[in-house]
């Protein structure tokens, strides 16, 4: 079941203080220092266009702050910043171009189509957007300037000015190419910094998986050496005393499975301590419980497929044991079949330490959102010798139910025996709905929102 991805965290005051101090510095600088430069273009420009075009001093002032306003616009918006200080020139050249022809002769021809605060404030917008966008968006902003300048001072003109296109377009072109150069190198510093991480990441992996393998290799060589010794020391117990009672006998059988069992388990934790994801999903399913499954390590992961092959080696151990399936088979998560296959074979197996001479019942119900699984059996015939066990067999069936979402009971039936039932859904299910498996004869199958 995939993880959410967690919300973006909002932006507060706090954490806004928890920034380092020369970050917040720097930027209130370079907000301070831009609007400064705004207010200068905003008066200057005000005051060359009303001069140079013979405009009234309150349309040079409109002008020369909408090239203002569009500087200190660049800082958050520097796209909408560079449409505007285009629409803003393009308009102000073509209200100024009547005007040319009107000036005195002896007057000195004015700049146009770009006066000097205008190509001052352009350029910076130009340099802040190539600042924050792609180079081709950077290009083409670049682009669209200098085809705006050609088409009003080579294709529509005017009578008397002195012509700025080229030299505008020319500091266009080096504040968006240092623009570049100064987004490339940040780029490439963030790179680095994501790379040292990476690095940092994958070395501190490799250290837990050399831990995770000196962990294996001396559980390997100390444990299940002496493992192996007690198995093979039970085996030959009762061949050294002259006619050992049954009673001995049964005792150091007991002993040879227990060792050969905790020998299978370890096997199975060391095969998940070598692995290089251990909380995936199937590595955890396979230590959930001390089920004494003989597989290998690596063999691949037992479903409900192999159900009858358990059933037949649990009678060949001497249970009775019968197998129900019904319902529509229907495909299931490999990790649900798994824990499905690993809770019969522990419920059985717990039939065959602690209820000598009973029968047991098992069944399996395909729904239609999941899966039921019933294990019962009778009364047993005699009391069960002592478990050396340690009682978590039950707990790690619950704990598999529970990772799929899932329920799990287990408690002694009226007629004496004991039942194992769970309920495990094949899709992710609702917080709060809850499911208490009961036995498929005597109660309602679950609903579809998986209540009883």
């Amino acid at each position: 079941m995939p993880t959410p991805a967690p919300a973006p965290r909002k932006r507060t005051l706090a954490t806004n203080l928890r920034k380092p101090f020369g970050r917040t510095w720097l930027r209130w600088l370079t907000i301070l220092l831009t609007t400064w430069i705004a207010l200068g273009v905003s008066l200057a420009g005000g005051n060359e266009i009303s001069e140079n075009y013979d405009l009234s001093t309150a349309d040079g002032l409109i002008a020369g702050f909408a090239q203002g306003i569009t500087l200190c616009l660049a800082l958050w918006r520097p796209g909408r910043a560079w449409a505007l200080s285009l629409t803003a020139t393009f308009i102000t050249a073509m209200i100024a171009r009547p005007h040319l022809a009107e000036l005195p002769a002896p007057a000195p021809a004015p700049n146009w189509p770009w006066s000097t605060p205008e190509v001052i404030a352009h350029a910076g917008v130009l340099l802040l957007l190539a600042l924050r966008v792609p180079t081709r968006r950077a290009v083409a902003a670049l682009a669209v300037s200098a085809l705006a300048t050609f088409a009003l001072q080579g294709q529509l003109g005017g009578t008397k000015y002195s012509g700025t296109g080229a030299a505008a377009v020319a500091v266009f072109a080096i504040a968006v190419v240092v623009g570049t150069a100064l987004r490339g190198r940040k780029e490439a510093r963030t790179q680095l910094v994501v790379q040292e991480t990476l690095t940092a990441e994958e070395r501190a992996h490799r250290t837990l998986l050399e831990e995770r393998s000196r962990i294996a290799r001396e559980l390997h060589d100390v444990v299940a050496h002496h493992m192996s010794v007690i198995s093979i020391q039970a085996q030959v117990a009762p061949h050294l005393v002259e006619n050992p009672s049954d009673e001995l006998k049964e005792n150091l059988d007991g002993i040879r499975q227990n060792a050969l069992e905790a020998l299978t388990e370890l096997r199975r934790v060391l095969g998940v301590l070598r692995s290089e994801h251990p909380d995936a999903p199937d590595n955890l399913a396979a230590v959930g419980t001390g089920t004494g499954s003989t597989s290998a390590p690596h063999a691949p992961q037992p479903t409900l497929d192999r159900l009858d092959a358990l059933v037949e080696n649990t009678r060949a151990a001497g249970l009775t044991v019968t197998l129900d399936v019904t319902g529509e088979r229907r495909p299931l998560q490999p990790g649900l079949e798994l824990s499905a296959y690993r809770i019969v074979q522990e419920a059985l197996s717990n039939v065959l330490r602690h209820a000598p001479g009973a029968t047991a019942r098992v069944e399996v119900v395909h729904e239609r959102n999941g899966l039921t699984v019933w294990v019962a059996n009778s009364r047993p015939e005699r009391p069960a010798p002592p478990s050396p066990g340690a009682g978590h067999g039950l707990l790690g069936m619950r704990e598999r139910a529970a990772m799929l979402g899932g329920a799990l009971s287990a408690h002694p039936s009226p007629d004496g025996g004991y039942l194992v039932s769970a309920y495990l859904p094949a899709y992710p299910r609702l917080d709060g709905l809850g499911y208490v498996p009961q036995d498929p004869h005597h109660a309602p199958a679950p609903d579809k929102d998986g209540t009883a």
